[in-house]
């Protein structure tokens, strides 16, 4: 009987556990048994994965809100180390979560494990200087868009496009009949759907402007409803709070989850930088995109010079133009930001090149990420095989 595939694991956030999860699958589908563990989230767990410590103790970002957790990362970060080196895995792959991973993954490929890093950090995009890093601790990138690529291979360092797995699960051409029947709204109704972010911190510094562009856009059209899809019940209740405060008379539905229908349900979408506003593309709705990073943040990034992009979006980024608004940091205001919303609402004119853009980007991103990923990592495990 063939020894089953040993993989050490680690996943950041929900994202990455969906990833992680669909990549098991992928890998069972083509070797048989596979026994993996590390770091991972329920569904991670559901597909068969030994959980060492859970996804959510890696749920932090930006430049300085993660020095407040070092001393516990660090920690971990030995853990894994110890623990996934002596169970002498034949791939390690970390997935997203790169402030983690790519020290973890530079400590394992020293001891001899070959390393995969799922999902680019967008080091295109800002500190470049990190492709020195991921090429010292990373044998394999494997990358969610195409443009990835053509970086990385400028660096020297190994990396392969796989596609997009949101691109496999959302359909080509999604119903929105059935969508608004699930949502409770009716086909005539003109729906804004009102994305603030995932993370606590993120609904905090833009919750506010938000309900303020909502507040804004009702006054133009009172008969325009608002859906809001919540990524967990204590971000449902930060903005419930907010919406308490800032406009106690504007009427917008909180979902629990339900992102993915509430967006195909939707007119027109203001949504929070990050994948969400892929989410949004793929399902062909006309958006405004904002973000907001700490102050400290926003101070460094500009200070250092380290963002190297015209465009922060993903559908900007991706189509190479400037397709959706785009507010970042000072910028980010109720008022303009409802500007903005009532245009792409009312743009009629421009509706049909934006989702024909939408489309090319779609087909270009559904290729089976979960299938390519596996096949690459199982190439890469071929590769270092020691020779008979």
């Amino acid at each position: 009987m063939p020894e089953p595939l040993v993989i050490g694991l680690v996943a950041g956030e929900s994202s990455g556990d969906t990833l992680g999860a669909a990549l098991l699958a992928a890998l069972r589908a083509r070797v048989g048994e596979v026994r993996a563990f590390g770091i991972a989230g329920p569904k991670m767990r559901a597909a068969g994965c030994e959980v060492w410590a859970d996804s959510h103790e890696l749920a932090v970002m930006g430049l300085i809100e993660p020095v407040a957790h070092l001393p516990r990362l660090i920690a971990l970060r030995r853990r894994m180390v110890r623990s996934i080196a002596a169970a002498r895995p034949r791939v390690f792959v970390g997935i997203d979560a790169p402030a983690f991973n790519i020290g973890l993954e530079a400590q394992l490929r020293a001891r001899g494990v070959p390393t995969v890093q799922y999902v680019s950090p967008q080091v295109w995009a800002w500190r470049q200087g990190r492709v020195r890093s991921i090429a010292a601790a990373c044998d394999l990138v494997l990358c969610l868009f195409p443009f990835e690529t053509e970086f990385y291979a400028r660096h020297g360092v190994h990396a392969e496009f796989v596609g997009h797995p949101l691109a496999d699960e959302i359909p080509l051409h999604t119903d929105r009949a059935a969508a608004r029947r699930g949502l409770g709204l009716a086909p005539e109704d003109s729906v804004i759907a009102l994305l603030p972010g995932s993370r606590l911190g993120e609904v905090q510094r833009l919750g506010k402007d938000f309900l303020r562009a909502a507040r804004y856009l009702q006054a133009q059209r009172p008969r325009v409803k608002f859906i809001a899809p919540m990524a967990s019940r204590r971000v449902r209740q930060v903005f419930a709070a907010q919406r308490e405060r800032v406009a106690p008379h504007l009427a917008v539905q909180l979902f629990e989850g339900q992102a993915q229908q509430s967006l195909i349900a939707a007119d027109a979408v203001l949504v929070a930088s990050g994948t969400a506003t892929l989410e949004t593309l793929l399902t062909r709705r006309p958006m405004v995109v904002a973000y907001r990073f700490n102050p400290l943040t926003a101070f460094l990034l500009r200070r250092l010079g380290l963002v190297k992009v015209r465009f922060f979006s993903q559908p900007n980024l991706l189509t190479g133009q400037s397709l959706v608004p785009e507010f970042l940091q000072e910028a980010v205001n109720g008022e303009d930001l409802g500007r903005a919303l009532l245009q792409q609402l009312t743009d009629t004119a421009g509706r049909g090149h934006l989702e024909s853009e939408f489309l090319k980007v779609h087909q270009q991103l559904r290729v089976g990420a979960a299938d390519r990923a596996a096949q690459a990592i199982l190439e890469m495990i071929r590769w270092h095989a020691p020779s008979a």
